[in-house]
């Protein structure tokens, strides 16, 4: 299955939740989901109540979405957080919260974390002081992610410094004005504000 490159508002409207997919549309009372809050499509006012296997399947697919992964990529983000000493669930929110293009997100350098991915595959970002132009790289405590001196100039990252900040969580430290931010541990669960219940994705994996 090919990425999705239809309506992002359609997304949220299915799983019911705002899954930030628009930027800053989505902090607007413009958005679809708090204007229309049911399916989209004809049936959307009249579907039935989920089975247990598609309550599960509606929880990967909330996740999946709000990181813009591909199905192949999330499954390996299950294997990878199975195999690991923990709560899985817990892991496997780490793994995702740890990709670059999403720490670019958290720390407010883009409106979206597609954008943030574009961002990073035009070579916008490093990585202690090193170029990093893939999405999917996994950051570490103690390292340092900023915007590369040569796009500080350009136009979307100045309009970024003059836009207000927004919430930054705790387990990264943002200086704004030097364009970088640093992560300073990993997140915990309370840390982590993607709207997804997490044992029932290892529900639908354990089937």
């Amino acid at each position: 299955m090919a990425r999705y490159t239809g309506p992002v508002c359609r997304l949220c409207r299915r799983e019911g939740v705002k899954l930030y997919l628009k930027g800053d549309k989505c902090y607007t009372d413009k958005c679809p989901v708090t204007r229309r809050a049911y399916p989209p499509g004809q049936h959307g006012q009249g579907r039935r109540k989920l089975s247990e296997y598609g309550v599960q399947l509606r929880e990967k697919q909330k996740a999946r979405r709000t990181y813009g992964i591909m199905e192949g990529q999330f499954s390996r983000y299950f294997e990878k957080a199975s195999a690991k000493k923990g709560v899985t669930g817990e892991l496997l929110l780490q793994l995702l919260e740890r990709r670059l293009d999403n720490v670019v997100y958290r720390m407010g350098f883009a409106s979206s974390r597609a954008e943030a991915r574009q961002l990073v595959r035009h070579n916008h970002f490093a990585v202690n002081g090193r170029r990093v132009n893939i999405p999917s790289y996994s950051v570490k405590p103690g390292d340092v992610v900023e915007v590369r001196e040569g796009s500080r100039q350009k136009p979307r990252f100045k309009a970024m410094l003059e836009a207000p900040a927004r919430t930054v969580p705790a387990w990264l430290d943002v200086e704004r004005e030097q364009w970088r931010g640093t992560v300073v541990r990993l997140p915990n669960r309370d840390e982590i504000d993607t709207p997804v219940q997490e044992q029932l994705i290892i529900e639908y994996y354990s089937r």
